[in-house]
């Protein structure tokens, strides 16, 4: 009998080891399983869009073609997040009006998840955002964008947010330009800190809570972009402020960045493994908005709100014989038509000896075709209402305001420093170094005398505010006063209507020795 229990309970010790292994391997296997399963994440990244109707005589962009995309992916992708990688309350004809407030309209109706802050979202002072930022139903994210009076992030926006999707924790952080605090108008009370500095301490503190994923959402240069990723261990990067297309490789972290005005929206894939959380890989694609796209017509109580400005907008108040260049990139690196036109109608209106007007102020980022012109269009072009005054000023100053403007030619794909100008010719060459680049200055023919006066037509925003930090062209003796003076947009209306047509064309006023980097 006892013989008889033995052998049972060997044969019920055997049995449960036979059985813990064969869990054993079913977990393992299971957890193979696990780790092996791809979850996939999509952000959806739109950058630097100032209109929510479409741009380019309406054949791309429109923020009703991007809400109708957005759904269309969001069914057969669930984990989906909507980002905006910033600048989008300001530069726009809209704007003059409601201060940005349409746009937060706009962003409400599609969904967004998360903007990180532009520096145009300061372009009406601090108190303006915040107000924008209460109507807003997505997040503001900012995490170098510090209050001095509290010592912490502005308007107490979070310094990172984590998302989960089916285990998977995505973190985002949001990085803003520093030289806001010259293009824009922070106020004295923020500051802006070292993006590099502030991702070192986050992203491990990030990582150190679980987050399996970290995203940059960027307002920066690419240059920026890349050392941001030579910072610290981010697995993408949402750029904006190019408004160019652009896809680069830093290190190991992938940055993507769009055109403007949500004239493609990028999807970007995030394929995950499930159980350690590592990026397995990315895929990635920039969808173009154009007018096959329906609208949505959830999207309509936005456009019927704002439909008696937009009405107004359309009215004509010229006619150009040629298209007008008036995209970024040329205007802040080399002479356009529209920055001579504008220029020359600055000097003109004024009586000057010389204009300059600062290339990062022409905003349409489009080429006008010829035909009629619209309020619309005049707006787009100079959508900043800046009082023209005119100055007394040295040689010398002009001089340091040329050196000055081109000063990141080289370094800088877009400067918005970049001297549009009147009354001059000037010849530089951007691979001589910052501050000695500028190699011959005439006026009306004439060298530049250095120490002889001069009158010069500018804007309130170089010459008051030393924005673009133009602090040379600050505390000069005024002969036109900004409360005498005739705003940036009037007066290039009535240049435009003075005339039955226009047709401005580029007369090899400025001259650049070297090679822009795109030429290279």
């Amino acid at each position: 009998m006892t013989l008889i229990v033995r052998r049972k309970r060997r044969a019920a010790l055997i049995l449960s080891f036979l059985l813990l292994a064969a869990w054993s391997v079913l977990a393992q296997q299971n957890a193979a399983k696990q780790e092996e399963r791809i979850v996939r994440v999509t952000l959806l990244q739109v950058n630097d869009v100032y209109r929510f109707t479409p741009a380019d005589r309406g054949t791309r962009g429109g923020l009703a073609r991007v809400s109708t995309l957005r759904k269309q992916i969001m069914e057969k992708s669930p984990n989906t997040l909507f980002l905006l990688s910033g600048d989008t309350i300001s530069p726009s004809v809209e704007s003059l009006t409601y201060k940005g407030a349409q746009m937060i309209d706009a962003w409400n109706a599609i969904g967004l998840d998360y903007s990180v802050f532009g520096n145009h979202e300061f372009d009406f002072g601090p108190e303006v955002l915040k107000e924008r930022m209460k109507e807003s139903h997505f997040g503001w994210l900012g995490a170098n964008v510090i209050d001095k009076k509290t010592g912490k992030t502005f308007a107490d926006t979070p310094p990172y947010v984590v998302r989960e999707f089916e285990g998977v924790k995505i973190g985002i952080i949001g990085l803003v330009l520093p030289e806001t605090k010259t293009t824009s108008r922070p106020g004295p009370d923020v500051e802006f800190l070292s993006p590099c500095d502030v991702a070192r301490v986050l992203v491990p503190e990030m990582r150190s809570r679980g987050v399996n994923i970290v995203v940059g959402l960027t307002h920066l240069t690419m240059r920026e972009d890349k050392e941001l990723a030579r910072c610290a261990d981010f697995d993408v990067i949402i750029g904006g402020h190019e408004h160019t297309l652009l896809e680069s490789l830093s290190i190991r972290t992938p940055i993507f960045k769009m055109t403007s005005d949500a004239r493609e929206m990028a999807r970007i894939q995030l394929n995950i493994y499930a159980g350690s959380g590592k990026l397995e890989s990315i895929d990635w694609e920039a969808i173009p908005v154009t007018n096959a796209i329906a609208d949505d017509p959830a999207f309509s109580p936005v456009t019927r709100k704002y439909e008696k400005l937009l009405r107004e907008l359309d009215e004509r108040v010229g006619r150009t014989d040629v298209p007008l260049e008036a995209r970024d990139e040329p205007s802040r690196s080399e002479e356009t038509n529209i920055g001579d036109f504008i220029s020359d109608a600055f000097r003109r209106v004024t009586g000057a000896d010389v204009a300059i007007l600062n290339g990062g102020s022409i905003r349409a980022d489009t080429v006008i075709e010829a035909g009629d012109l619209t309020r619309r269009d005049v707006l787009s072009i100079l959508p900043f209402p800046n009082p023209v005054v005119k100055l007394e000023v040295t040689g010398a100053t002009i001089r340091a305001a040329l050196e000055h403007g081109v000063s990141r030619s080289r370094e800088d794909a877009q400067p918005g420093r970049f001297p549009q100008v009147s009354g001059l010719r000037f010849t530089f060459d951007a691979s001589r170094p910052a501050g000695s680049r500028v190699t011959e200055v005439t006026v009306a023919g004439q060298p530049l005398d250095d120490r002889k006066t001069y009158t010069l037509a500018t804007t309130t925003f170089l010459a008051v505010e030393g924005g673009d930090d133009y602090k040379m062209l600050q505390n000069k003796r005024f002969l036109i006063k900004p409360e005498q003076a005739e705003r940036a947009p009037e007066v290039l209306r009535k240049a435009i209507a003075s005339v039955k047509s226009i047709a401005p064309r580029t007369d090899g006023r400025i001259k650049r020795l070297d090679k822009k980097k795109s030429d290279e």
